[in-house]
């Protein structure tokens, strides 16, 4: 099948979804264009900052476009181009953009407050604090497996022999260095200048053009245990610095250019009208490159999260972008309207894939070297330089993942100090933990640690993590909707669904994981191996083990509590109902 007629009927799809869809949410829940937002109401020139709303629209896209919306489309497509598509699609409109919609919904009413205090409001302290456990816990996942991803982006060197250089990678990395310079410089601007329409746009748009080609022109070599040291001194900046002055610029820069991104693709797909050279379906057991065979059920789910449904969105929608929406009536667009953009670049990455297979194989390399390669050579047929194709490629890639990094660890930050937050009558250690300096440390420290096993010591349960995340928040907010007097209906067959898949594949991984370290244990005593060896096989395994039984655990008692409140509020109402 044509991949140009696969794109545009999921654009048709998700523009529908948005003009009708989103207006449908919207009447059922309601607005008031004329209610004070916590941003002006609590404007603290830290969290709370006011901001326009093609700029909180871009700290909410930047955000939540992470790494998923590339790499989860291209790994499912082992399953077919069908199920992968269609999950996309579905999951995109009925899931993902309702899970996100809802909960920067709910945090907007309630003062700005993140899911964990909205759920110690309605469901009770217990209740709060088992779920800052898990996103804080959840975070660290997060940060370890995109620190990693970036570190390795910007190494500056091949890693096969020593002496060689990767001007591509150290050209990205040097972007984003200069990146983080100019947006506090555009901060203070638009601070000071108040900017507006098309002046915004294109100053924003100078500034991306100025720092792309000093990148190109003066890369910065550096191996990839530097990178993420200085990876990690980022976020420690990104965590508590004013909103104002870093991040939202940042994001409002990264905005353009992701968005550039998915032109280019989108144009290039359709100049070269490629098929589809991937099987539509592989069936619901497939063997994977490790000879490990995956099931569709419930792999499909948790492999495409961003660009279908993904909890990590909710931190932000609560998180960060709650406090800076400046009127109820922005809602929709920067939340919806986010989410059916990423499900856009979700399909053109699919649709890449399957425009550069052969015989119904994917060329080698990571999902994130297949899509930037083949869009590097989209590009170079509109005369651009190969060079600066691949540059500006690898920097839109290295971007999906870091600005999605300095969020998780803001958000990382502010989960532990709201798990220790008792009104200001914290003492000890509660009280120093609730400090956003230490706080930060703490998160950072614990989440570096992780980092150091790799990208893919972490990686296998941030999928399940993620998912589940978003099966609580839907819980949360639909006991929010019915203690308010509003519909929460939307989230009963998405929030059931997403339980099912996630204790399913937590409850698969800690099986594989128990069976893993049994067969090693049995190896180790019949051939004796190297001390390291050993080491690094209860370290790594062991480790994603402790995690997967805590995720679990914290799970079950989330989604119990929350589920408890949930049945106990319908019942309130069918005895006494209400009109809408």
């Amino acid at each position: 099948m044509n991949g140009v007629v696969i794109l545009l009927v999921a654009i048709i799809c998700f523009i529908a979804a948005y003009v009708g869809y989103s207006k449908w949410l919207e009447q059922k829940w309601g607005i008031d264009p004329k209610a004070v937002t916590p941003a002006v109401r609590l404007e603290d020139g830290e969290d709370y900052v006011p901001e326009p709303a093609f700029v909180v629209f871009s700290h909410q896209f930047s955000s939540i476009t992470g790494a998923g919306p590339v790499t989860g489309p291209i790994i499912a497509a082992m399953f077919g181009w069908v199920p992968a598509f269609l999950w996309i699609l579905f999951g995109g409109i009925f899931f993902g953009a309702v899970h996100d919609f809802g909960a920067l919904y709910a945090s907007v009413k309630n003062d700005g407050k993140s899911i964990g205090l909205i759920i110690e409001k309605y469901i009770g302290k217990v209740g709060k604090k088992l779920f800052l456990l898990f996103c804080w816990l959840f975070a660290l996942l997060v940060i370890a497996a995109f620190g990693d991803i970036v570190a390795t982006t910007f190494n500056g060197f091949t890693p096969e022999v020593a002496e060689s250089v990767n001007t591509a990678n150290a050209s990205a990395a040097s972007i984003s260095m200069l990146f983080i310079i100019a947006a506090i410089l555009v901060g203070f601007v638009m601070k000071k200048v108040h900017m507006k329409g098309a002046i915004m746009h294109v100053f924003g748009i100078a500034v991306l053009l100025g720092t792309l080609a000093l990148g190109i022109a003066f890369p910065i070599f550096a191996n990839k245990q530097t990178w993420l040291l200085i990876v990690f001194a980022y976020l420690f900046l990104a965590s508590v610095m004013p909103m104002w002055l870093l991040m939202a610029p940042r994001d409002f820069l990264s905005t353009y250019m992701l968005l550039g991104m998915i032109i280019a693709a989108v144009l290039g797909l359709l100049v070269e009208h490629p098929a589809m050279d991937l099987n539509a379906f592989n069936g619901f057991a497939v063997v994977d490159a490790t000879g490990s065979v995956k099931y569709l059920f419930p792999i499909l789910f948790i492999t495409v999260a961003c660009g279908a449904v993904s909890g990590f969105h909710s931190l932000v929608s609560s998180g960060t972008s709650s406090k800076q929406v400046r009127n109820e009536k922005d809602m929709r667009p920067i939340s919806f309207g986010a989410m059916m953009c990423e499900c856009v670049l979700a399909v053109v990455a699919l649709v890449v894939a399957g425009a550069v297979a052969q015989n119904g194989q994917l060329p080698q390399g990571t999902p994130f070297q297949i899509f930037s390669s083949s869009v590097a050579g989209f590009l170079t047929n509109f005369g651009l330089p190969v060079h600066v194709a691949q540059c500006f490629m690898t920097m839109c890639v290295s971007a999906l993942a870091l600005t999605s990094l300095d969020s998780v660890a803001r958000i990382g930050r502010m989960s532990l100090q709201e798990f220790f937050s008792e009104d200001g009558k914290e003492k000890g250690i509660a009280k120093l933990l609730t400090n956003k300096y230490v706080a930060t440390v703490v998160t950072l420290a614990a989440g570096f640690v992780l980092a150091l096993g790799g990208y893919n010591s972490v990686w296998p349960l941030f999928g399940s993590a993620n998912q589940l995340l978003a099966a609580m928040v839907m819980i949360a907010v639909a006991v929010y909707m019915k203690t308010s007097k509003k519909s929460g209906v939307m989230f009963y067959i998405p929030m059931g669904i997403m339980l099912a898949v996630t204790f399913t594949a937590l409850g698969m991984s800690i099986y594989g994981l128990v069976t893993k370290l049994m067969s090693a244990t049995q190896f180790l005593i019949t051939i004796p191996a190297t001390p390291a060896a050993g080491q690094f096989v209860f370290l790594s395994d062991g480790l994603q083990l402790i995690f997967a039984f805590l995720l679990l655990g914290l799970g079950i008692m989330v989604a119990t509590k929350c589920l408890q409140a949930l049945f106990q509020t319908v019942e309130k109402t069918k005895e006494k109902p209400v009109t809408e």
